[in-house]
């Protein structure tokens, strides 16, 4: 096991990902932002260097201090082969699998994977997979092959206009990570709202703030770049704010020269059809995530 500390060294292995898009997105977009800044105090290791197999990033030890917090216990692995990724993972200590954790990954071919260690450490595993989308601009910068095959050339769509009068653009602020923890999906608990708060804390976050004053649609990201955590409040859904946010979010964004991905239930057909209109482009893999909890 080898720790990749020193920026140049973090860039190298950012440029090696880059290589294996989109199969290696999830873990390429974590070490780009530890490249820029790391604002949660990540590492990332790989089994050997220059020439790895695998990558796993994770938090540093200090910060996975709370047994039951799998939204901070997270991992995000990518590997060159699957067979030498689980020789490696069951020959180490990387994994606490004492602890209640997520591992993430865009690579289906990792599950078999996890669930030979899981079931080795007698843990139990829910797997969640999801339909993976790269905005526009970043699938032409980082897989324009991909959309060569695809015979697609997406373009960046503005949003419908929406009321200028009651409805004023801004940011969101830590005291609302509850009002996103409420309505996000994975979230609605203590932990999953700290989660909320130092993605705010950490990144841009946008938001729409209604004639009241607050929030009544955003969007975020987390830790590995993604953008995740959208919403609208009910009373203000099917008026296309969200949609409206989500092209605030990915011109602004865009100009960071940030890589933008996203994900949504394979059940969500509303999410589906924004995607569609705003051209975001549907990646040949899926969105992977093992919620694991030792028996």
């Amino acid at each position: 096991m080898i720790h990749l500390q020193k920026p140049q060294l973090l860039q190298m292995l950012e440029k090696s990902l880059r290589k294996s898009l989109p199969e290696s997105l999830k873990a390429y977009g974590t070490i780009f932002h530890m490249y820029h800044g790391n604002p949660f105090n990540l590492k990332a290791l790989v089994d050997k260097w220059p020439d790895f197999n695998t990558v796993i990033v994770c938090p540093q030890e200090q910060e996975m201090t709370d047994d039951f917090d799998h939204y901070t216990n997270t991992y995000q692995i990518y590997s060159k082969d699957p067979k030498k990724c689980q020789e490696f993972l069951a020959t180490s200590d990387i994994i606490n699998w004492k602890q209640h954790l997520q591992i993430q990954s865009t690579q289906c071919s990792l599950d078999e994977v996890i669930q030979n260690l899981a079931s080795a450490k007698s843990v139990k595993v829910k797997r969640t997979q999801c339909l993976l989308y790269m905005m526009p601009n970043t699938a032409k910068k980082l897989v324009p092959l991909l959309l060569e095959t695809m015979n697609f050339s997406p373009q960046p769509v503005r949003p419908k206009a929406i009321n200028q009068e009651m409805f004023k653009c801004s940011s969101l602020d830590v005291v609302h990570a509850a009002l996103v923890n409420k309505f996000w999906h994975f979230g609605g608990n203590e932990k999953s709202q700290r989660f909320i708060e130092r993605c705010i804390r950490s990144f841009p976050s946008f938001c729409l703030l209604g004639p009241e004053g607050s929030p009544v649609s955003w969007s975020l990201m987390d830790h590995t770049g993604e953008l995740r955590m959208g919403g609208t409040v009910p009373e203000y859904r099917d008026q296309g704010l969200i949609s409206y946010i989500v092209c605030i979010q990915n011109e602004a964004l865009d100009k960071l020269g940030f890589p933008l991905y996203n994900h949504t239930d394979k059940a969500n057909k509303i999410v589906q059809k924004m995607s569609h209109t705003l051209h975001h482009v549907p990646m040949p893999c899926d969105w992977n995530q093992w919620n694991c909890v030792p028996l």
